[in-house]
């Protein structure tokens, strides 16, 4: 059964006044940022003749009205800008930093749907014994600890005292495939909250579905509990699942910005921090777009494989 294309165009509709919202935010809120690249680059002791010669050459004298207009003329043909402080385009800032990002995120969620959905189904298959009670206990009492702290801790253990891995990516550069090890505690820290929640999701799904008449009714007939569970209980389970793993991807973005910046990891969480502290605006404003334009995406296509999966489920539009 698929989406009624009246409640689809809604949606995209819908995902292109956000993208827009987005583009007219980050604008906004790069600008009210104290102080800019003139002043960064002028020294510790800026003369303020130098400082208007540097915001003159980089258009920063400009009204803002006529620097969003252009800026987002050149976001329409694929333009993210140039550099303040180096000249280079902004898209080669994201295409460097765009792999190490990719592969610790790519890794984080092939690990998390098949650990997430795996725990919650092996936990409502043993509701209220054990193995339930066990896993329940181990996700929450993971997600009740702090990234950074979970971060610190298995730093002190795996790295420090067992020697099992490196603390830090620092010497790796951007090939991290070749040094696996660099990537144990980053995924860790990363996958950490994620599974809790993904697990203890599809666990009350699994339950509320198997609980459900029509599953009643599948056991009445004689239907294989295989059956019933994976194929009638679980795709019901997997439609407020795939949400929230759209909402675990955009946490993803923030969380790996904060875990590179830990680990010293070459990516785009690298690169935005270095373009905050050097006011480069124009880097800040091209990557916040790209991950503001990728949680659009991503929860638009959530949205549709909830609907795919639970169609007479009221999904936000």
């Amino acid at each position: 059964m698929t989406a009624p294309r009246p409640w689809i165009a809604r949606r995209l509709l819908l995902g292109a006044a956000q993208t827009a919202a987005v583009v007219l935010l980050v604008f906004a809120l790069t600008e009210a940022l104290p102080g800019d690249a003139a002043i960064a680059l002028a020294g510790d002791q800026p003369d303020p003749e130098r400082i208007a010669a540097l915001r003159e050459a980089m258009d920063l004298d400009r009204p803002a009205h006529e620097r969003l207009t252009d800026w987002a003329a050149g976001l329409v043909h694929g333009d993210l800008g140039t550099s303040l402080t180096s000249g280079r385009p902004v898209g080669t800032y994201i295409t460097d930093g765009f792999g190490p990002t990719l592969l610790l995120a790519a890794l984080t969620l092939a690990l998390l749907v098949p650990l997430g959905v795996g725990l919650g189904v092996l936990a409502a298959r043993h509701e209220g014994r054990l193995a339930d009670r066990l896993i329940s206990s181990a996700t929450l009492g993971t997600y009740a600890v702090p990234e950074f702290a979970l971060g610190m801790l298995l730093v002190t253990v795996l790295a420090l005292r067992l020697g099992w891995v490196p603390p830090t990516a620092v010497g790796y550069g951007t090939d991290l495939l070749a040094h696996p090890t660099a990537l144990v505690i980053p995924v860790l820290v990363l996958l950490s909250r994620p599974v809790c929640s993904l697990s203890r999701l599809v666990r009350a799904g699994m339950i509320d579905a198997l609980a459900s008449p029509y599953t009643t009714h599948a056991r009445r007939y004689g239907v294989p509990g295989a059956r019933i569970r994976y194929g009638h209980a679980l795709p019901n389970a997997l439609a407020p699942a795939a949400q929230q793993l759209a909402r675990t991807v955009d946490w993803l973005l923030c969380g790996v910005i904060v875990v590179e910046a830990l680990y010293v990891i070459p990516g785009l969480g690298t690169v935005l921090m270095s373009a905050v502290a050097e006011r480069d605006v124009p880097v800040v404003q091209g990557l916040a777009v790209v991950f503001g334009v990728t949680t659009v995406v991503l929860n638009l296509g959530a949205d549709l494989i909830a609907h795919r999966f639970a169609p007479r489920a009221e999904v936000a539009a």
